[in-house]
């Protein structure tokens, strides 16, 4: 099997981990560590080396090592991982995730107490067994219960929206301390995975500052547990129960290090991959000449002073942090200056959004006036229709009567210095067999039809399919709603192809939103770069409840951005005469 750097490395870190886990020689297993960073960092492929047998002219691949791999890339598996996973109780596996329980702490545990799974470690917590053990004590057994608490009482990941409640003001409240030059909140949340795992703030400063940037920092009125503190690194437990960690820096290693602590490892490895070509090594501390013997020379810098600094030294534009997946940004920002991504100011309105016609909480009226107070032209009033009826879905009589509410509505609003526009519109239930569930001389009547998916999602892969190409065929269908169906840490996506239907939404030009509630984000943002190679419109809907719902587009346009969508593929960067007229016109 072809494999990749990063496929080989991350198999020889499990290695190092799990000869921890079962108590084998630590040197053996520093061994592996030492060449999984190797081959991270490696720029040649791990392919050529493989395929001409010649692993061992790798500085820290041995003979041993490099037979592991061949035997990876020939067969799938290394018989040392294979044997490792047969003596290394899965349960234990799970210690790892335990706030400061690493490989070697849970060997000992494990040993002496003879115990495998965290219900047993949590007896032997609780009755004081762990506290006796030398070198733990009581201090160390609250952490471990504390952490099996948290993690019992929160998933290990959250919603990009409550990662950002708490990285927000964390932020605000760093940025204003003395001492502070740069700051930027790093990782996923700065890249905008949909969940995020850790928080991560980056500072830069001078050594005489770092001190009380700590003090503050756990200081702070979120932080419910310090979970460590050293020379450059601070980490705390929120109340919401969220790790948060604060690096600090010195200024001129700043740019460096956001870009290197912004990630994703998949971009990182490339980015050093390009600076050993170059003949420089790219690191968290600087951006450094090699020496002759193609080692980092620390006392040869090479000087920048942003990220764009170090993106040009390494033959590249400026790269977004949504776009650093390793996903094809490369390719793309050696020869483009830049990517025309959708900005939140370009959004002219609000499509799909919900009153108390059906299960919003707010009258059209008020959903709209808010809408005006944000700034918008129009509101795509879309409530649900008859088959939901758990929803509140609307019955054809009771359809007339919101259009005349809404022609009143805009009788008046027409008249207003600044014009706001409803749009009659419809959140149309995608029935089993495809069609929509009210009849077409009622669809026609609609100015928007969005359709969705809201019951039967876990229908076999091919009739599932047949609903939604009959659903986007339909003439009537202008945007697909929540495409897979999926709940962000609930419930996975529905089984389906979504290339397909991609390419099916672009030939019928029929949109696909990205809808924006933080627990849906659907469409994902990896199948962006199909939509954008197939040219298929999107728009980007908060399916608002609530007005404060409104504001859930901020996640949209992250993910959209994520996707590769300019502001020329999203419907409601539109002004609200171009809208109808797409709305009207189609292929």
């Amino acid at each position: 099997m072809a494999l990749t750097n990063q496929q080989v490395a991350t198999k020889l870190e499990e290695i190092g981990t799990l000869m921890r886990l079962a108590g084998e020689n630590e040197f053996r297993a520093r061994a592996f560590d030492n060449a999984a960073r190797t081959i991270e960092s490696l720029h040649d492929d791990i392919s050529t080396y493989i395929k001409d047998r010649s692993l061992t002219k790798i500085k820290g691949i041995g003979k041993s090592i490099a037979e592991d791999i061949y035997n990876l890339a020939e067969t799938g598996s290394i018989p040392v991982l294979v044997d490792l996973h047969k003596r290394v109780p899965e349960e234990l596996i799970k210690w790892l995730d335990i706030s400061g329980m690493g490989p070697k702490k849970v060997y000992k545990i494990h040993k002496e107490l003879n115990i495998t799974t965290i219900d047993e470690l949590k007896e032997k917590v609780k009755d004081g067994s762990v506290a006796k053990l030398s070198g733990l004590g009581e201090k160390s057994a609250e952490k471990i219960m504390k952490s099996i608490e948290w993690m019992e009482k929160f998933s290990e990941r959250c919603l990009i929206s409550e990662a950002m409640e708490i990285a927000e003001p964390m932020y605000g409240f760093m940025k204003k301390q003395k001492g502070v030059e740069s700051i930027d909140i790093a990782g996923s949340l700065r890249r905008r995975l949909e969940t995020i795992g850790d928080i991560d703030i980056l500072v830069g400063a001078q050594s005489e500052h770092v001190s009380k940037l700590f003090d503050a920092f756990t200081g702070h009125e979120l932080v419910t547990e310090i979970l460590g503190r050293g020379e450059t690194k601070s980490s705390i437990r929120t109340e919401s129960g969220r790790q948060v960690d604060l690096r600090v820096v010195k200024p001129e290693q700043f740019p460096a290090a956001l870009m290197y602590f912004t990630g994703s490892k998949e971009h990182n490895v490339v980015l050093r991959q390009r600076a050993r070509e170059r003949g420089m090594s790219l690191n968290e501390y600087g951006l450094f000449k090699l020496s002759e013997k193609g080692d980092t020379d620390f006392d040869q810098p090479v000087s920048y002073t942003s990220e764009e600094d170090i993106y040009k030294k390494l033959d590249l534009h400026f790269i977004p942090p949504e776009l650093r997946e390793d996903m094809g940004e490369f390719r793309f920002f050696e020869k483009n200056e830049k990517a025309d991504l959708v900005e939140e100011n370009q959004l002219r309105g609000i499509l799909h959004a919900h009153s108390t016609w059906s299960d919003g909480k707010f009258s059209i009226r008020e959903m709209a006036e808010a809408c005006i107070e944000r700034g918008y032209e129009y509101l795509g009033l879309t409530d649900h229709s008859k088959t939901a009826a758990y929803a509140g879905g609307l019955t054809v009589d009771d359809l007339k009567r919101q259009w005349d509410e809404v022609d009143k509505l805009n009788e008046e609003y027409a008249k207003r210095d600044k014009p706001f526009r409803i749009l009659k519109g419809t959140e149309s239930d995608i029935l089993s067999d495809g069609s929509l569930d009210y009849p077409d001389d009622i669809l026609e009547q609609f100015e928007l039809v969005v359709a969705s998916v809201h019951a039967s999602l876990d229908m076999p892969r091919e009739k599932m399919m047949d609903r939604f190409r009959n659903a986007i065929k339909n003439p009537f269908t202008r945007i697909v709603g929540h495409p897979t169906t999926r709940l962000l840490l609930r419930r996975g996506a529905s089984d389906m192809d979504m290339n397909e239907l991609i390419e099916l939404a672009a030939e019928h030009d029929t949109a696909i939103e990205v809808n924006a509630n933080p627990h849906r984000l659907d469409l994902d943002w990896r199948h962006g770069r199909k939509a954008k190679e197939v040219g298929m419109m999107s728009a980007i809907c908060p399916d608002a409840h609530t007005i404060d719902g409104l504001d859930d587009v901020r996640y949209g346009v992250y993910i959209a951005r994520k996707g590769w969508f300019g502001p020329d593929r999203i419907l409601n960067t539109k002004s609200v005469d171009d809208l109808l007229a797409w709305l009207k016109d189609r292929n």
